[in-house]
């Protein structure tokens, strides 16, 4: 099987620890292979970084943290500018890479390149506009101040999933806030990182700017060294994004440093189909909601809460849909869906699937495991399934739609309430009242009505409940890397 790699990217891209501004091997463990879910091809080894690597990059961004702190934010402004120019020019380099390694079809690779690069150009513009305050106490003693500073050295944690859009969603305002940070790349993808990583070397390098403010530690053992630099008092910021379970473990381990910590976790998306929905429309947000990345979001729609009056006819138009997408590798111009990550990922999308038909569940389409090489799953649709199913009260994380249905608006809001989850909601109707009470009572930091896809540079993104703490994106996430100081004059 040949590299699904251009031959100009593959020799460009890095594959050590990025430390001080320098490219450099692993301190004695070695490396780990990151493989093409596609085929199971090994594309390269991997710099496998210890636990000495990861306090020596925190070591780097805290030598750095002083001149960072003191470059001007016009000058922070446009190096980040620039770092968006240089990704949107490399476009086609980054998509190869994300879907070499996480075997997104390149459609789609291209679009979260895109969606990356808007994350980056937002930031360079609110690199000036952090505000302050200034004004008299109401007593009329004294003027108040607040100024705002950066938090200090962060560690940003990264998942497989979005292997570039979400390190600039965490970089690029730390960046602008004027942190400095140590990024720990997710195992299974850090190639797309590590290029990007280079793309920010070189433009700081160009402008005489610290180059130690980003340092890159990938590993195939997260804990060893996540761990240490938790436990660091130097470090004054965490973010993480990732599994609820992981979640909850790193937060009591920043909990005795008193970290400010930004957490976006798991999900369990409700997306409510209303008897007055326009079902063409209802569909097509439907197969983007689900499908981006074979099911393989956050934000994807895991549970179809269908009202009773359409949901015959929806399921019939979601099935008919979903036999229409191709599978296959994310290189093929005509593939749709690609492959899951890893082998362990289909075996729980297979067990989800066999489990809820055993309960009663019905197969529309889909279901079965293809006998092919690589980590792949079908597009899968399940009627008439119970609500208390794993399919539905577990994050799927995968290409399966179970579909539940429902009596009236309160049973459908009860619905889709009843999960620990609350990171984004879908919902159809023509009712704008319903609209408003939707936006009122689902349990959910992020809504989207009559829309597939909520996610947006400019708004802030994060979830209530088990789905996490704080905000990325919008002016929110540049307020993540900030800490107010009031001083009375």
């Amino acid at each position: 099987m040949t590299s699904p790699l251009p031959p100009y990217v593959a020799a460009h891209t890095p594959t050590g620890l990025l430390i001080g501004g320098e490219w450099r091997p692993a301190s004695g463990r070695g490396t780990f292979p990151v493989a093409d879910p596609a085929t199971t091809d090994v594309l390269f080894e991997v710099a496998d970084a210890t636990p000495e690597d990861g306090r020596a990059a925190l070591d780097a961004a805290c030598a750095a943290a002083p001149a960072w702190r003191e470059v001007a934010p016009r000058a922070r402004s446009e190096v980040l500018r620039a770092v968006f120019e240089a990704v949107v020019a490399r476009t086609e380099d980054l998509a190869a890479l994300i879907t070499a390694e996480g075997g997104k079809p390149l459609a789609e690779a291209r679009a979260e390149v895109q969606y990356a690069a808007e994350y980056v150009r937002w930031y360079s513009e609110q690199a000036v506009r952090v505000d302050g305050l200034a004004r008299r106490a109401p007593a009329g003693t004294h003027h108040q101040m607040v100024l705002r500073r950066p938090v200090g050295p962060a560690l940003l944690i990264a998942p497989w999933n979005f292997p570039i859009a979400m390190i600039t969603r965490k970089v690029a305002p730390a960046l602008a806030a004027g942190c400095p940070v140590v990024v720990k790349p997710a195992r299974l993808t850090p190639l797309t990182t590590a290029y990007f990583a280079e793309i920010v070397r070189e433009e700081l390098e160009a402008r005489d700017l610290p180059t130690g403010v980003l340092n890159v530690v990938p590993t195939a053992s997260s804990g060893d060294v996540s761990a240490p630099l938790l436990a660091d008092p130097r470090l004054r910021k965490l973010s993480f994004t990732g599994s609820t379970e992981v979640g909850r473990t790193l937060l009591k381990q920043a909990a005795d440093g008193v970290l400010r910590t930004s957490m976006e976790l798991g999900g369990n998306a409700p997306f409510l189909v209303f008897d007055d929905a326009d079902l063409d429309a209802a569909v097509e947000g439907a197969v983007a909601a689900k499908m981006r990345n074979s099911g393989q979001t956050c934000v994807a729609a895991n549970r179809f809460l269908v009202q009773q009056g359409v949901a015959a006819e929806f399921t019939d138009r979601l099935s008919a849909a979903f036999e229409r997408l191709v599978m296959g590798r994310g290189t093929d111009p005509d593939v749709t869906v690609g492959p899951l990550i890893e082998r362990s990922a289909v075996d729980h999308v297979e067990d989800l699937v066999a489990e809820a038909a055993d309960a009663g569940a019905r197969v529309r389409t889909g279901g079965e495991r293809p006998g092919r090489r690589g980590w792949f799953y079908p597009p899968t649709v399940l009627d008439r399934v119970p609500p208390d199913a794993r399919a539905v009260q577990e994050e799927i994380f995968g290409p399966v739609a179970p579909v539940v249905t429902f009596g009236d608006e309160a049973e459908g809001i009860r619905l889709a309430n009843a999960t620990e989850y609350g990171l984004v909601a879908y919902a159809y109707t023509r009712d704008v009242g319903r609209a408003m009470r939707l936006a009122e009572e689902v349990e959910a930091g992020m809504i989207g009505i009559n829309r597939g896809m909520v996610s947006d540079a400019t708004a802030p993104f994060g979830g209530v409940k088990s789905s996490g703490l704080g905000r990325e994106g919008g002016e929110a996430g540049i307020e993540e890397y900030l800490e107010p100081v009031y001083v009375a004059l």
